[in-house]
């Protein structure tokens, strides 16, 4: 199934936003990053504690917005693959979520 969730235009880049979905009676908070042209998808969940991620509202970028940045404990993630490269969770990594970019429009897989 694809959901069209935004235009492009609608991430800076570099750029973040949250979106929360419903999927088979089930809610999905996932966040888009835009960086270097490209958009990865994740679920919104620290893997260290399970919580979201953000500062605030669309905020889940380092300062540098190199990394994505968990709001509580500061671990950071690659934006490409969502690995943790620093913090209490080094080794694990954010839940990718297939993403398409169809006419302008970011397109999530499920």
């Amino acid at each position: 199934m694809n959901i069209s969730l935004c235009s492009t235009n609608d991430i800076p880049d570099p750029g973040s936003k949250s979106f929360q979905i419903t999927n088979n009676d089930k809610q999905l908070d996932l966040f888009i990053v835009h960086k270097d042209s490209k958009f990865h998808a994740f679920i919104n969940q620290c893997p260290h504690t399970g919580i979201n991620l953000e500062w605030q509202e669309n905020q889940f970028l380092d300062r540098e917005q190199t990394f994505i940045q968990c709001s509580t404990h500061g671990a950071l993630f690659e934006i490409e693959t969502g690995n943790c490269i620093h913090g209490p969770c080094v080794g694990d990594s954010l839940t990718p979520i297939g993403l398409n970019i169809i006419n302008n429009m970011v397109v999530l897989q499920i």
